[in-house]
């Protein structure tokens, strides 16, 4: 497992990336999702490979309550097996990796964990691609 990336949701991404540019951080990389109407943009110290993404929905007027924290992202060599180690220890998968790329749990205090397959999707088998959301990530 690789740890890879924090989460967390922004009302103003410009003055975002500006705060974080005092603490060494750079723009690494940028996706625009016009249909979803969001933006991601990744961040990092110079030649380190963990991230800072920062979410800005494009609609959103502000957050509350800490609502703005997203999830930590982890790189799992397999998928499947990963999820299933965290079933067998008696937690829930919130989003199965239906597609043999993406999962998410939740810790105790119900911080979400983004698992993500290292490499290329793995081919979508039983019982994951049919398994039903059991919950918000």
């Amino acid at each position: 497992m690789r740890y890879i990336h924090t989460m967390i949701r922004v009302s103003d991404p410009d003055e975002t990336i500006r705060f974080f540019s005092f603490l060494g951080l750079e723009e690494v990389g940028r996706v625009n999702n016009n249909e979803g109407r969001f933006t991601l943009i990744y961040l990092a110290v110079p030649n380190d490979n963990v991230q800072v993404e920062l979410t800005w929905n494009w609609d959103e007027k502000g957050y509350e309550g800490g609502r703005n924290f997203g999830h930590l992202a982890f790189e799992v060599d397999n998928i499947y097996d990963s999820c299933q180690k965290l079933i067998d220890g008696g937690y829930v998968i919130n989003r199965p990796p239906r597609d043999g790329w993406m999962a998410f749990v939740r810790t105790p205090d119900q911080i979400s964990i983004e698992l993500l397959q290292a490499g290329d999707k793995l081919e979508p088998i039983e019982p994951w691609k049919s398994m039903p959301n059991t919950g918000s990530w």
